[in-house]
């Protein structure tokens, strides 16, 4: 998509800014602040709180613990905190490898995947009729119809509605149950795996995200989408927020998780950049 290209030759152009001539730096900054005037920054993370929710099977979800939070002896003000939390679970990344044997760990993912041009598919429509909505292969191809333009290359963004129920672990989830067997309670809409595997033979896009807490839904036993998208190499995003907040088409996203060594998946903070007024 031509918009986003051009800035995207904007930003490459600023990071080697220091190695041309002072008044190419000068233009190029100021093509960059007209960048961040015209558009602005939309946060699809959710915050990691105690609230945060996390598959039914983890005993522990997010944990803040605080180390020192006061005046030190030298007199100044310090705070300090150390974090646990499992892998999957919030905002977050699967990476290939966490449903296919020799994929790609977190830290092995391309920041080509990670950094791309972004759509929203919206089926809210028919999502929030029937909480085990899976997302067809005709949901996409009538995004591309009406859009005009191919998933091709693209961060594809799937809005089924559930963000709004977020803080409403029962409606998320659809159940409020915990441990094993709690999974066999779960009902929230995914993508079919007849969708997936049309993505991965027709089309080839840098990565995919939900507003829901699996790319599977709720009711799966195989997790037959993970298992085709990783083979792959696709990543996916789980529980994104706001997507509510996005056009269709013409954005750019950014989507950079936890470093983790060898991780099969990671806390991720992911933003959207748009044109103001879209």
């Amino acid at each position: 998509m031509k918009l986003i290209a051009l800035h995207l030759v904007i930003v490459s152009s600023l990071l080697i800014a220091g190695c041309q001539r002072a008044h190419t730096q000068t233009e190029e900054t100021e093509d960059f602040e007209r960048l961040l005037t015209e558009g602005e920054f939309i946060d699809l993370t959710y915050p990691f709180d105690e609230q945060t929710i996390y598959w039914p099977t983890e005993e522990k979800g997010f944990v803040l613990e605080n180390i020192f939070r006061g005046y030190t002896d030298a007199g100044y003000y310090y705070v300090a905190n150390r974090f646990c939390a499992p892998e999957h679970g919030g905002t977050h990344i699967d990476a290939p490898i966490h449903f296919y044997e020799g994929r790609q760990t977190v830290d092995q993912i391309p920041l080509e995947r990670l950094i791309a041009e972004g759509v929203v598919v919206d089926v809210r429509e028919k999502a929030l009729q029937n909480p085990d909505y899976q997302i067809t292969v005709e949901d996409l191809q009538e995004w591309e119809e009406m859009q005009g333009e191919s998933l091709d290359g693209k961060i594809v963004l799937l809005r089924t509605g559930y963000g709004q129920f977020w803080y409403d672990r029962t409606r998320y989830l659809g159940t409020d149950k915990t441990g094993s067997e709690a999974v066999a309670e779960l009902h929230f809409p995914g993508l079919h795996p007849d969708a997936a595997r049309w993505l991965v033979a027709t089309r080839s896009i840098k990565a995919i995200g939900i507003d829901t807490p699996s790319i599977d839904y709720g009711q799966s036993k195989t997790y037959d989408t993970h298992v085709t998208l990783f083979e792959h190499n696709i990543p996916a995003f789980e529980n994104v927020a706001n997507l509510h907040r996005l056009p269709a088409k013409d954005m750019l996203i950014i989507a950079l998780p936890m470093k983790i060594k060898g991780g099969s998946g990671a806390p991720l903070r992911i933003v959207a950049w748009k044109r103001k007024g879209v």
